[in-house]
């Protein structure tokens, strides 16, 4: 009875680490009574205490020298078919080497390609679509902009599910479906099912757009998660990048059913890798031992007195009539069934909920704003430079958009950097340290100069772009406004994301998932009304319209100065 206290204790200090779930032969660990040294160095390493969780959202600095990461054994790993990866699982994955951690990301930004990839593949052979299935190239083009929204609404229940089943088991389960529906889509027989087949296939490959970034959360900290984020988004911008260059070889060789059969290719290949090579990251399953479990004879004694009490309590009273019992039976099935609905329909959408709090509104709006301006962009390269006066080939038009890609590669490796540098500079510049001499850091100081940077520099090339396509001028000028727009809308992704998933520690996935869901409809939008407003009022007009309302957007840099750190600290206290 003396070592419980302790144990009660400790519970407290390991806070950050709900657990949910019970392995099998967890017993046998819970008999190891942890030491006052153990909690002392978990609080050292960076984990928070009860009483810092009821403070401001700030993040303490972190040693460079973590401990040795404590293997799970195989046969108690968790996630679907967790013992079969080759990546040990690890009690705690912010323990992971760094090397470890970067194959980790690499894996995670590998699969976040196939979302992207499927969007813009197809592109190149929208005509030949509408030719073999005998439609218009306005339903042709639906089969892109459905693709989009279903990558913008089926993160939120990939969200919603990953916080309890585990990112492992919903990215197995996403990808197999993702292999499935691109099938399913290369045989189509007609347009409606090829249609469906691609909402069905881009809602499966959008779940690592919200689990990924959950993911790179679980095993970086946060002085060092601004860079991991700009790697972990190199994937979602590469599909850009690569796909209407493989969708246009692909087309003019193959016909059009071939970049379906290489999107299943490509999302096989994934699925055997993340199958033997990511382990569960996600702490929110782990249980908690001192409180949730007791030894085996403990519960074997607990057995024994609830049945005897059973025992003395039937004497004591009539026994149930049989319909009492079918009552009670039709009871609890019908609760067990509409809590099933509920969880299934219903929770998922409490995501969106989180727009109530003014400091993931405006951060989700402006990259919503920045990315809508990028599929503008997209189509129109596609539908600019493939009529007079440039007349480019399918395969020429697809190259370039190496310039943006450019500039988003440059700017992950970079900014990411930049803002854990800036986020470090303005914990000391306030003078906010921990006890122990560590640093605080807050999600809002990751918005300064390098925001303002961003936000002059994509509005600007927007426009520049706008009219020296609109001109004709020379090929090379108009991409060279696109690398600078890379640059700057790169820098506003992979800031807002990680942001986001500061702001909501224990549920970043549930974070960027509302991300994905707002800007995803922007892009959904931007899809449909792009190629009739280039037709109506020319690129020249379209993209000053879309920079001045980015640079008028550009409003959220200064209100998050302003009022971040109130509107940080009324969500923390609400959400706790």
């Amino acid at each position: 009875m003396d070592q419980e206290p302790a144990r009660i204790g400790a519970q407290g200090i390991d806070h950050e680490s709900p657990k949910k779930e019970v392995s099998p032969g967890f017993e046998e660990k819970i008999s190891r009574e942890p030491s006052i040294e153990s909690f002392r160095t978990a609080d050292e390493s960076g984990e928070k205490t009860e009483v810092q969780e009821n403070q401001d959202v700030e993040v303490g600095q972190t040693e460079d020298a973590h401990p040795a990461p404590v293997k799970v054994p195989r046969s108690q790993r968790r996630g679907l078919f967790g013992r079969f990866t080759i990546l040990a699982e690890v009690e705690e994955p912010k323990h992971y080497p760094r090397r470890t951690k970067w194959f980790i990301t690499f894996v995670i930004a590998l699969a976040a390609v196939a979302a992207p990839l499927g969007s813009a593949i197809i592109f190149p052979s929208l005509l030949q679509i509408s030719d073999d299935l005998h439609t218009t190239p306005t339903i042709t083009n639906f089969s892109a902009a459905f693709y989009m929204l279903s990558m913008s609404i089926f993160p939120l229940w990939w969200s919603s599910f990953s916080e309890t089943l585990g990112r492992r088991t919903i990215y197995l389960i996403s990808f197999t479906l993702f292999l499935l529906w691109n099938i399913l889509a290369a045989i189509s027989e007609n347009i409606a099912m090829l249609i469906v087949m691609r909402i069905l296939g881009g809602g499966a490959a959008a779940s690592v757009q919200a689990v990924g970034a959950g993911t790179i959360a679980d095993i970086w900290e946060v002085r060092e998660r601004g860079r991991a984020m700009g790697i972990f988004y190199l994937g979602p911008l590469c599909g850009p990048l690569f796909a209407p260059i493989i969708g246009g070889a692909l087309a003019n060789k193959f016909g059009w059913r071939s970049t379906q059969w290489f999107l299943a290719i490509y999302g096989g290949a994934v699925l055997v890798f993340l199958f033997f090579a990511l382990p569960e990251v996600s702490l929110t399953l782990i249980p908690n031992p001192p409180l949730l479990i007791a030894p085996r004879q403990t519960l074997k004694a607990t057995k024994s007195l609830v049945a005897d009490a059973g025992k003395e309590v039937s004497r004591d009273r009539p026994p149930l009539t049989r319909t009492t019992s079918r009552v009670s039976s039709i009871h609890l099935k019908s609760k067990k069934y509409l809590s099933m609905a509920r969880r299934i329909f219903i929770d998922p959408l409490k995501i969106l909920l989180y727009l109530r709090f003014p400091a993931v509104l405006i951060t989700v709006y402006y990259a919503s704003i920045t990315f809508g301006s990028l599929y503008l962009l997209s189509i129109s390269l596609q539908t600019t430079f493939s009529k007079p006066p440039y007349n480019f080939s399918v395969t020429i038009v697809g190259l370039l958009y190496i310039p943006s890609s450019i500039g988003y590669v440059l700017a992950s490796l970079f900014g990411g950097k930049w803002t854990d540098t800036i986020m470090a500079r303005e914990a000391k510049k306030a003078g906010r340290y921990e006890a122990d001499g560590k640093l605080k850091y807050r999600p809002e100081d990751r918005m300064r100069e390098n925001a303002w940077i961003a936000a002059f520099l994509y509005p600007a090339a927007l426009v520049w772009y706008g009219w020296t396509a609109e001109k004709g001028i020379f090929w090379l000028v108009p991409l060279i406004a696109n690398f600078f727009f890379g640059i700057g809308s790169m820098l506003i992704f992979a800031m807002a994301t990680t942001m986001l998933t500061e702001f909501m520690p224990k549920k970043a996935s549930s974070g960027v998932a509302v991300n994905n869901f707002v800007r995803n409809i922007f892009s959904f939008v931007g899809a449909v009304v792009a190629q009739p407003l280039i037709a109506a009022i020319g690129n020249g007009w379209l993209f000053t319209g879309v920079g001045v309302i980015a640079a008028c957007s550009s409003i959220v840099v200064w209100a998050m100065r302003k009022f971040g750190p109130k509107w940080r600290q009324r969500m923390d206290r609400e959400l706790n």
